[in-house]
């Protein structure tokens, strides 16, 4: 028997033994003031903040890199005028 037609039977056989449930009105009610929905104006707002925080991340590790490079290459510079 082929994998999708087992579990087609499955769900036929699952769908006449189970029947459906109305979840209390108290929990719906409770949920419905747990999920709110941001209005747009706080959407942009939190975007535009990650965009702050995004620019001043990238800006933080490309100047740690140019300090890196750059005492990198001063060390290079030392260590073969020494040998040189």
């Amino acid at each position: 028997m082929n994998p999708d037609d087992e579990l087609h039977a499955l769900e036929e056989h699952l769908a006449g033994t189970l029947r459906p449930v109305t979840p209390p009105k108290d929990v719906v009610q409770r949920l419905r003031e747990r999920i709110r929905f941001p209005q747009p104006r706080e959407i942009a707002s939190h975007l535009r903040g990650e965009w702050t925080r995004m620019f001043l991340v990238f800006g933080g590790v490309m100047s740690g890199f140019l300090v890196l490079i750059t005492v990198a290459r001063a060390f290079f510079y030392l260590v073969g005028r020494r040998h040189g």
